[in-house]
C-alpha cells in the first residue's frame, strides 16, 4: 500500500468542482484519465448533456483476453452536491490532510471510493499480482440528481455488461445490499386571490398547502417494516407562495419527498401520496401533481456469492468483518440490480453521516482500508 497515493489522487479529484446542480462532470476528465490511461483501457465517452460526461474505461487484462474470465464493474459517480462555503472551515474544492482526516466536498461521498478502486490496481501491480477478472469502471454523471443523465443513459445506450458490480459509495465498508427509491415532487396548491384585510373572502393557497404539510410531512403511509430499510418516509422539504403581504395567496407550492421499499413502482406511489391528501379533508383543496424524479428501491439476497465475496476481501483486508445493511436513500446501484441484472454490493469507504454536510470528510485509515480490501477483491473475483 502506498497511503500517500490514494491520498493524492482523491485530493486531485475533489479539487475539481462538479456540483449538481448546476452539473458539469466535463472538468474532471483529465484527472480521471490520467489516473487510468497506464492500463490501457479502451475508452466510451457518453455526453447526453452539453458537460454532463460519463466514462467508461474497459481495462486490458495483462494475460491477454479470456472469453472466460468473469468481469467486474466499478461504477462511481463524479458529481457532488452544492456547498455553503461560508459554513466551511477551509475552501471544499481545496482539499487538505488534518488530523488523519482528508477534507472537501466529495471526500466521502464518492471520489475517495473512485481513488480508491483506482488505487486497488497499483497495489496489484506492485505485488506482481494481475487481477482475476476483467475490469470495467464506470464513471458516470449526474447521480446526485437521480442519474439519468448518467448510470441510466449508460443503460439505455447499452453500455453495462458484466458478472459483478462494486459501487464504492461510503458505507464505513459495510456491505449495503438493499436501499430504499424515492420519489420527489412538487405540489401545486391553487387558491382564489382577496384582499389581506378580508382573508375569507378569498382562498389562500398558503393556508391548504399548510395542512397538506401536517398532513404528509413524517406521515405513516401504513407500510409494513423492512428488515433492513425500516419504514419509508415523506418528507417536505420547500415551500413556496403567495405574492404579497396583504393579498390572500393564490398560489403556493410544496416539494415532497418519499423514500419508498422494494416493489413500489411511481403509479403506486403516487397513489398512495394522492389517498392520504385526499383524505386529508382539507375543504375546497385543489391541487396538481408535478412528479419530478423517481427513483425505484433495489435489493438483492445476502445469501448470494458475491456478497460473500466482498465480505471476505474486506475481511482479509481490514481483519474485521463487515455487517450487511440497508441504505435509507437511493444510489445507482439501482439500475445495475434491477434493469441490467447484474449482483452489485454498494461498499466504500467513509460513512454517510459525513456525506452532503458542511466539512465533509474520510479518514485515511478508511481510504487505505478500502484500498487494500478492494485489491483483494480484484485479485480474487474470477
Amino acid at each position: 500500500m502506498d497511503a500517500n497515493r490514494v491520498i493524492d489522487l482523491t485530493k486531485a479529484l475533489v479539487a475539481v468542482d462538479t456540483r449538481n446542480p448546476p452539473g458539469n462532470e466535463s472538468p474532471i476528465e483529465g484527472v480521471v484519465r490520467d489516473a487510468l490511461d497506464r492500463w490501457r483501457p479502451r475508452w466510451t465517452s457518453v455526453e447526453p448533456a452539453p458537460g454532463r460526461l460519463s466514462l467508461v474505461a474497459e481495462l486490458d487484462h495483462p494475460d491477454g483476453p479470456d472469453a472466460d474470465r468473469l468481469t467486474l464493474i466499478v461504477n462511481g459517480h463524479l458529481d457532488v452536491v452544492p456547498v455553503n462555503a461560508s459554513a466551511w472551515t477551509h475552501d471544499p474544492f481545496d482539499p487538505r490532510v488534518l488530523d488523519g482526516r482528508l477534507y472537501g466536498r466529495g471526500s466521502a461521498d464518492m471520489k475517495g471510493g473512485i481513488a480508491a478502486a483506482v488505487c486497488a490496481l497499483e497495489v496489484l501491480d506492485r505485488a506482481g499480482v494481475p487481477p482475476a477478472c476483467n475490469l470495467v469502471f464506470h464513471l458516470v454523471a449526474d447521480e446526485e440528481r437521480g442519474g439519468r443523465l448518467g448510470t441510466q443513459t449508460l443503460l439505455e445506450q447499452g453500455l453495462i455488461h458484466g458478472d459483478a458490480c462494486l459501487v464504492p459509495e461510503p458505507t464505513d465498508m459495510q456491505l449495503c445490499i438493499a436501499e430504499r427509491g424515492l420519489l420527489q415532487a412538487r405540489i401545486l396548491v391553487e387558491g382564489r386571490p382577496g384582499h389581506g384585510s378580508r382573508p375569507r373572502e378569498g382562498v389562500s393557497a398558503i393556508e391548504h398547502a399548510a395542512q397538506l404539510v401536517l398532513a404528509l410531512h413524517a406521515a405513516d403511509f401504513g407500510d409494513v417494516e423492512h428488515p433492513l430499510l425500516g419504514r419509508p418516509t415523506a418528507n417536505v422539504g420547500t415551500i413556496s407562495g403567495g405574492t404579497t403581504f396583504n393579498t390572500v395567496a393564490e398560489s403556493c407550492v410544496i416539494g415532497l419527498d418519499r423514500r419508498v421499499l422494494p416493489g413500489a413502482t411511481e403509479a403506486s406511489t403516487e397513489v398512495e401520496i394522492r389517498k392520504l391528501i385526499e383524505g386529508a379533508g382539507i375543504d375546497g383543496l385543489r391541487y396538481e401533481f408535478d412528479l419530478d424524479t423517481f427513483g425505484e428501491a433495489s435489493e438483492m439476497a445476502a445469501t448470494d456469492p458475491w456478497v460473500k465475496q466482498v465480505g471476505e476481501a474486506v475481511g482479509r483486508a481490514t481483519g474485521r468483518q463487515p455487517g450487511i445493511i440497508g441504505m435509507t436513500f437511493t444510489t445507482d446501484a439501482r439500475f445495475v440490480r434491477n434493469q441490467a441484472r447484474i449482483p452489485t454490493v454498494v461498499c466504500g469507504p467513509g460513512a454517510v453521516e459525513q456525506a452532503h454536510g458542511n466539512d465533509e470528510f474520510v479518514s485515511v485509515e478508511s481510504l487505505v482500508d478500502a484500498t487494500a480490501a478492494f485489491a483483494e477483491l480484484m485479485a480474487a473475483y474470477g
